[in-house]
């Protein structure tokens, strides 16, 4: 591809310190991906025009803290888009298997085109909305990230989890009111072990919020 955004370099966020403590010895491959989608990503409609200068911290470590909460297994992430988490999960986690559901064809192609270049032999990308996704199993835990509220978002997870899996959501600042306006939803699903878990103090300045809960492992 060439280069649509000469400046890019220049805009980019530097390299904080948080990133060596997340990524560990994974960093040469987030930093690749992180400037792949600094020179592309506005271009494709990825990132917003105003990314660049908080693309490290607001994007990239803050998906790459979720990475401790994951389990060695089968690992799907809804609404991958820039592969935010998904990707990063899967640098980071090269012992779990990510499979990044999209269902639009042009982020499906970027999706496809850095799990090529970065050597990603644990991931897989299907396109579809998840509540139509052809999978070949359940899966033992979910993750999204800016997808939907979570009225919205547990409904289309947590059908994908096997019994006892685990949804690990991303959200913001407003996650327990999100949770109230759930309440319906996590009945519904019988969530147990609802929790907000809270990644990054002491390493990072904003913090990432979890979502976190589990399926029964009965009917």
């Amino acid at each position: 591809m060439t280069d649509p955004s000469p400046g890019w370099r220049e805009a980019l966020e530097p390299e904080p310190a948080a990133a060596a403590a997340v990524f560990g010895e994974h960093l040469p491959t987030a930093r690749r991906f992180t400037e792949n989608l600094a020179q592309y990503g506005e271009e494709l409609g990825l990132i917003g025009p105003l990314e660049l200068p908080r693309l490290w911290s607001r994007h990239v470590v803050n998906s790459g803290l979720v990475a401790p909460l994951l389990r060695s297994g089968l690992i799907g992430d809804v609404g991958s888009g820039a592969g935010l988490p998904g990707i990063l999960l899967a640098i980071a986690r090269p012992d779990v298997h990510l499979t990044l559901i999209e269902p639009m064809e042009r982020r499906v192609a970027w999706l496809n085109r850095q799990v090529g270049e970065l050597g990603l032999d644990n991931v897989d990308v299907v396109r579809a909305r998840a509540e139509e996704a052809k999978l070949k199993g359940r899966l033992d835990q979910v993750t999204a990230r800016a997808v939907s509220a979570l009225r919205t978002l547990i409904p289309i997870t947590a059908p994908l989890l096997r019994p006892g899996g685990e949804l690990v959501l991303m959200k913001g600042g407003g996650v327990e009111g999100e949770i109230g306006a759930a309440e319906k939803a996590i009945r519904k699903y019988r969530l147990q072990d609802v929790e907000v878990v809270v990644l990054g103090e002491g390493v990072v300045d904003d913090v990432t919020r979890v979502f976190r809960a589990r399926v029964p492992v009965q009917a």
